[in-house]
């Protein structure tokens, strides 16, 4: 039987915010600005097709900030989920250790990153890396990425390049 699905807290909550942040690693001003930011990359999203918006942003393990936001396409499977252009972004200028994941939506309650951002994510975070999903109340829940994706596939598990024996 699947667990139960964590509790939304509000973000305006102090009490709540800080024991998130204890619990994460996050300061408070991480949170707030990983709050504000893919709540403002919602806003950016081009999604004609769903109407369903999505914005993310991360931080790096160097305190750098990327957003993004979700791009649709006619052509459903081309659509390219927020969580990866702003990795997308991150990625290209330099920063491939993330210290946190946000993601924003108009649902209630707040929504996970789809399986192939799940792996996605996986690539450039440490499996206790803290992904907080805010609702369109700004409810949020926050869960580590071990927690979203269990009996995980990373970039460990390869073998070194030139170690198969043909």
């Amino acid at each position: 039987m699947p667990a139960a699905a964590p509790q939304p807290l509000s973000s305006a909550d102090p009490a709540a915010v800080e024991s998130t942040c204890r619990e994460h690693g996050l300061t408070e001003a991480e949170f707030r600005e990983l709050h504000a930011r893919c709540v403002g990359a919602k806003a950016t999203a081009y999604c004609p097709y769903s109407q369903f918006r999505v914005g993310a942003s991360l931080v790096s393990a160097d305190g750098v900030f990327f957003n993004g936001a979700n791009v649709e396409n006619a052509s459903y499977p081309v659509t390219t989920c927020a969580e990866r252009v702003a990795f997308g972004k991150a990625v290209t200028e330099g920063h491939r250790q993330i210290k946190a994941v946000a993601v924003a939506t108009d649902i209630s309650p707040p929504a996970s990153p789809c399986g192939m951002c799940r792996q996605f994510i996986r690539e450039f975070c440490d499996l206790n890396a803290p992904v907080i999903m805010f609702d369109k109340d700004d409810n949020f829940i926050a869960m580590r990425l071990e927690e979203l994706l269990p009996v995980s596939f990373g970039p460990e598990a390869l073998p070194p390049p030139g170690s198969l024996v043909r």
